[in-house]
């Protein structure tokens, strides 16, 4: 039976294995503790940098208002056929960070209130990209609920 002398050889491996690193963690000055000396840190979801962004229903009528800045956070031809003319196309990435150059875009604009629209998916790039940039510092910000497809949906335009 040579899987029964193999399985007692591999068992007589890891005891000897172990009885050498014991042996050599007591001969350490500074030796490994036998348990943590406090409880380990667990970050379960991982902190995200998020602001609060308020969603907007598309047939809001501050869409329309000129002191509103649309961002579109989908990407140039997606925002080319929104029924609205974004001011600003910043094709939002989930692995990214908004680039500091875009946040100072935002900003620059000094509109009254900034309305971000996404993809309406779960999660929505537009609520994701809104947050963000209220995280970095812009206030009013909004999302329309839904994304493009509401928005399209409200007015009159195909998603």
């Amino acid at each position: 039976m040579p899987w029964r002398r193999a399985c007692l050889e591999a068992a007589a491996l890891v005891l000897a294995g172990g009885a050498l690193g014991l042996a050599a963690n007591l001969v350490r000055s500074d030796p490994l503790p036998w348990r943590a000396a406090a409880a380990y840190e667990t970050l379960v979801p991982c902190p995200e940098p998020i602001g609060e962004a308020t969603p907007l229903d598309p047939h809001d009528p501050a869409l329309n208002d000129p002191r509103t800045v649309l961002v579109s956070a989908l990407n140039a031809a997606e925002s080319r056929s929104l029924p609205l003319v974004p001011r600003l196309i910043i094709p939002y990435d989930y692995l990214q960070e908004v680039a500091a150059a875009d946040v100072r875009q935002v900003a620059a604009a000094r509109a009254a209130r900034v309305v971000v629209v996404g993809d309406g998916q779960r999660p929505d790039s537009g609520e994701q990209l809104a947050r963000e940039l209220a995280w970095r510092g812009i206030r009013n910000v909004f999302f329309v609920h839904g994304g493009a497809p509401a928005l399209a949906a409200a007015h009159g335009g195909r998603p």
